[in-house]
């Protein structure tokens, strides 16, 4: 009988040797660890919750939308280190940009929506209401972004709005503004109204 093939007893701590020999390796012949099957097994449960939570039901959000979001971020800051409160096309940019809408929104709901309504129809929902309707193309003090900008900074005080700007601040502002701008399109036309 050769003896690689002969399965050899176990020694003293109870170790069996397979069989076989391979280079002049024996292997052991043992369970594995509980701790390592374990660990295996727990890979594989995480593996499948993880892929049914981002891939079927949808909890987990996406890389796509991860990547938009940190992307939305990045041209945020760029945005804020450079604003241009002249420039129409910056503002017509942050008021894409969901960073900044909604950090514009959060200053509008907390400041704006007493006089404005959260809807910011203002007196086109409400005739009780003080500000004017800010969703439509009829505009009082100019419609272009920096005409928009320059009334929400320096305020309209014969109508009771207060100057904004040094209060919030160039950026804060411009949040409110690009905010203003989210329920418009670039272009479209504007007409003055003249106040009553």
């Amino acid at each position: 009988m050769n003896p690689s093939s002969s399965n050899p007893p176990p020694d003293d701590s109870g170790i069996t040797l397979r069989p076989h020999t391979y280079d002049g390796i024996q292997e052991y012949d043992q369970r594995l660890p509980n701790w390592w099957l374990y660990t295996l097994y727990g890979a594989i449960a995480f593996a499948i919750v993880f892929w049914f939570a981002h891939m079927i039901a949808h909890v987990l959000p996406t890389n796509e939308a991860l990547l938009e979001a940190r992307l939305a971020e990045i041209a945020a800051v760029k945005l804020a280190s450079s604003i241009d409160v002249t420039n129409d096309r910056l503002f017509w940019d942050m008021s894409r940009n969901p960073v900044f809408v909604d950090a514009g929104k959060q200053t509008f709901n907390s400041l704006c929506v007493a006089c404005h309504l959260a809807s910011l129809k203002g007196k086109g929902e409400n005739p009780a209401a003080v500000g004017p309707n800010l969703t439509d193309q009829a505009w009082i003090h100019g419609g272009t972004p920096k005409e928009l900008y320059a009334t929400v900074a320096k305020g309209v005080l014969a109508k009771g709005m207060p100057a904004w700007e040094p209060v919030l601040g160039q950026k804060k502002t411009a949040e409110v503004v690009a905010f203003v701008l989210s329920h418009h399109e670039p272009g479209e036309p504007i007409t003055i109204e003249v106040p009553k």
